[in-house]
């Protein structure tokens, strides 16, 4: 080891003084760089590994406001998307295709999206019949419907392209500075330790996303998390499909909360669990959304443990394409072929987001549902203020 260079990196550290540190460059984290770039803060973002490989990368990339928590969720999502429209021509980020179709296969299902439509959540979107719906998606074909809800509002990103090339535009034209490979040991401001020397700043936020025993592990248990695994898969189907929007179903009307909790929501899960009883209890429910090569990106699972599951499973692989097959059945047709398979982790707990601040000038925040695309900027916002307590 060269110990002369890792001196001369430890002082040139030190040299610099932050208005803000950010630890993680999670999604949570970037979008904390960015608006406190808005602020004409001065931002380093210090992250352990050597690219961001979490959650923020290993889902959709879809961003989602339709089904979102009633109330200051579903706002914070509807912030976040405004966000992302402004960001992703600037950073050279495509937004694949915009929108959504939530097929209602079931009356039961129907009544939910009508429930919803009534709503102040529901301004915007449209009720449409079968004919409407498929003469949307051209020659694709769509599997036996109802209706389908159409919201205008979301977007989709290609999440392990755009959260890389987010952090490479923070760094090159918004001034951030970013230190990889680096560990955070302890924050006890103005100092922030780490593996390669001393960061000063007035402020820091934590954004540690699944890793929860590093730093303020005390703090986090509050929380009561819990890790959820999901499983995903790219499909190339055996001949073109065009997705004009994403795509979802039945499962997702029990499962996203501002459809789950409306009072019509009942009937369709006591069906659901009856006839999708294993569907439920892996927690799957079905979104599909298109890459530029006309793959398909389609999830997922959720199953629920106090550590990651390392292990994925071909089962619960096979109930995601089972209603894959239901809604969209030339994209799960013979000759269809999986050519990716992963699994993602989050942190998870009974409300969709955990913030604190442990000391002066210190805040630690963790998006706990599962929409970390979908609400990260406007949660970055909320941390932000939480640190230079405004």
């Amino acid at each position: 080891m060269n110990f002369s260079k890792v001196g001369s990196m430890a002082q040139s550290m030190s040299n610099k003084h932050y208005d803000l540190v950010v630890v993680g460059a999670g999604v949570v984290g970037l979008m904390t760089a960015f608006a406190a770039r808005q602020r004409g803060l001065k931002v380093a973002v210090v992250e352990r590994t050597a690219q961001s490989i979490g959650a923020s990368i290993r889902n959709f990339g879809f961003v989602t406001v339709t089904g979102q928590r009633r109330g200051e969720h579903w706002r914070r999502a509807m912030k976040t998307r405004d966000a992302w429209l402004a960001i992703a021509p600037q950073a050279g980020i495509p937004v694949i295709h915009p929108g959504l179709y939530l097929t209602a296969q079931r009356p039961e299902a129907l009544a939910v999206v009508e429930a919803f439509l009534r709503t102040e959540m529901g301004e915007g979107c449209e009720l449409l019949t079968p004919a409407q719906t498929q003469a949307r998606f051209g020659q694709t074909a769509l599997g036996p419907h109802l209706a389908a809800l159409y919201s205008p509002h979301e977007r989709r990103v290609e999440s392990r392209e755009a959260i890389p090339k987010l952090a490479a535009w923070l760094q090159a034209a918004q001034g951030v500075d970013f230190h990889w490979r680096t560990v955070v040991h302890g924050v006890d401001l103005p100092t922030v330790a780490t593996s390669r020397g001393v960061l000063r700043a007035d402020h820091c936020v934590v954004c540690p996303g699944h890793e929860l025993n590093a730093l303020y592990p005390e703090a986090i248990e509050q929380a009561r998390i819990r890790m959820s695994t999901l499983q995903m898969m790219r499909v190339r189907p055996a001949v073109p499909v065009h997705l004009p929007a994403a795509l979802m179903s039945d499962l997702s009307l029990v499962r996203y909360e501002g459809y789950s909790e409306l009072p019509e929501a009942a009937p369709l899960l006591q069906r659901l669990q009856a006839e999708q009883g294993e569907h439920l209890k892996q927690g799957v429910h079905l979104i599909v959304v298109q890459s530029a090569d006309g793959s398909l990106v389609v999830g997922d699972s959720h199953v629920y443990g106090d550590a990651e599951a390392p292990f994925g499973s071909t089962a619960v692989d096979e109930l995601i394409l089972d209603e894959l097959r239901r809604v969209l059945p030339v994209a799960g047709s013979e000759g269809a072929v999986v050519i990716e398979r992963w699994t993602g982790t989050y942190a998870s707990a009974a409300d969709v987001v955990f913030k604190t601040s442990p000391s002066q000038g210190v805040a630690l925040g963790i998006v706990t549902g599962g929409t970390g695309a979908s609400t990260s900027y406007a949660f970055a916002e909320e941390l932000l203020a939480l640190a230079l307590g405004a």
